[in-house]
């Protein structure tokens, strides 16, 4: 019998792996190279089948107090923020490093990503974070993902690892979000303390009742607890994107998942492209509009992306990434999406083949002025 977990994983091309600080960082400190040797061949198996990974890791801080001699004592005392970000700068070198020696015995190359809360919502930001990742991982690279503490402050910061993987599985159109934690999901109540817990297996919607039944951290290096998670499960399926809460102490805990190891799995109501389409549809107002020729909106209507060489004239003063319409020229609406180009920009290749951007611009940008995955017809 397949496991609603098997599934999600087995169908799965675009997945977010969240990992606590408690399973990569042991009390000491310490990276735990025996167990991330497991999960490095978890990944090696998901991308020898095709599957696309980005990696949130966490245990940056706990790594690097441990370097700085800034252990907890018998007070267990809690960081300074200006000593959290001095540890995270320290261990996150150390964190890319072992991160860099587990897949590359896979011969899988990484690269190091660092985010802040004001990346994922800053628009100009945001669309160089997704196109930098979507670049990674067309060249198959596997993204190590982790907050950027070293510089967020209160105000940017997510303050914890599962919200900033649910923010790039939506940023990134991810399939799946799984979070690799010391629990195997959630519960009626909390296990440790009542013999009448019952684990949850599928939810499909997040409603006051599951809130209620979140709990507090259950580790001193983690930030998050049952609480984050259903945070991040809510941005998960509201992006279209399935959420799975999996117990990640075993060894190959992603291979353990797939052969039905208990978990908790949240269901989006739509795909991660109808969610994204519905989210273009039902925005706000256009910042402004892209005429089009006839045989440009032939092309869109067969599925395809709207190029330059079919653009006749532009209006209003948008920037890259805002939403536009796009009309006829006789003024009929045809559609709305997300303008690759600003308005400057647009007018200068309009009526051009997309080999001459580069030369109308003096740089190198997208093919498409809207790519049909940002582009909704009426």
């Amino acid at each position: 019998m397949t496991t609603p977990a098997r599934s999600r994983i087995g169908d799965a091309h675009r997945l977010v792996v969240k990992i606590g600080s408690a399973l990569l960082v042991d009390e000491d400190g310490a990276i735990r190279h025996r167990w991330l040797a497991g999960l490095a061949q978890d990944f090696a198996a998901l991308r020898a089948r095709g599957s696309e990974v980005m990696i949130v890791s966490s245990g940056a801080i706990a790594v690097g107090r441990r370097q700085l001699n800034l252990q907890r004592g018998p007070r267990n005392r809690a960081l300074r923020l200006e000593e959290s970000q001095a540890a995270a700068a320290t261990g996150q070198i150390r964190l890319a490093h072992a991160w860099q020696n587990a897949l590359g015995k896979h011969d899988l190359a990484v690269a190091q990503i660092l985010l802040t809360l004001d990346d994922t919502e800053n628009r100009r930001r945001y669309l160089n974070a997704r196109s930098t990742l979507a670049t990674l991982l067309k060249l198959g690279v596997v993204p190590v993902i982790n907050e950027n503490d070293t510089i967020a402050t209160d105000e940017i910061r997510f303050g914890d690892n599962d919200r900033l993987a649910a923010r790039v599985a939506q940023m990134t159109s991810a399939d799946a979000c799984i979070i690799l934690s010391d629990v195997d999901g959630l519960y009626s109540a909390d296990p440790a303390t009542s013999d009448d817990a019952e684990h949850l297996a599928e939810i499909t919607a997040i409603t006051p009742r599951i809130e209620a039944m979140a709990g507090a951290p259950r580790s001193a290096d983690g930030s998050g607890g049952m609480v984050t998670k259903l945070e991040a499960a809510r941005i998960a399926i509201e992006a279209g994107c399935h959420l799975i809460i999996a117990d990640g102490r075993t060894g190959n805990p992603l291979k353990a998942l797939e052969a039905g190891a208990r978990c908790t799995t949240f269901l989006p109501v739509a795909t991660p492209r109808t969610a994204r389409k519905l989210w273009i549809a039902g925005s706000l107002n256009p910042t402004g509009e892209i005429v089009v020729d006839a045989g440009a909106i032939a092309a869109l209507q067969e599925g395809r992306s709207l190029l330059p060489a079919g653009i006749v004239s532009v209006c209003g003063d948008f920037q890259r990434g805002d939403l536009v319409l796009v009309r006829a020229t006789d003024g009929t609406a045809i559609g709305r999406g997300l303008s690759a180009y600003s308005a400057a920009d647009a007018a200068l290749i309009c009526g051009h083949k997309s080999r001459d951007i580069e030369s109308l611009l003096g740089y190198r940008g997208r093919e498409e002025m809207i790519h049909r995955d940002d582009l909704v017809l009426r």
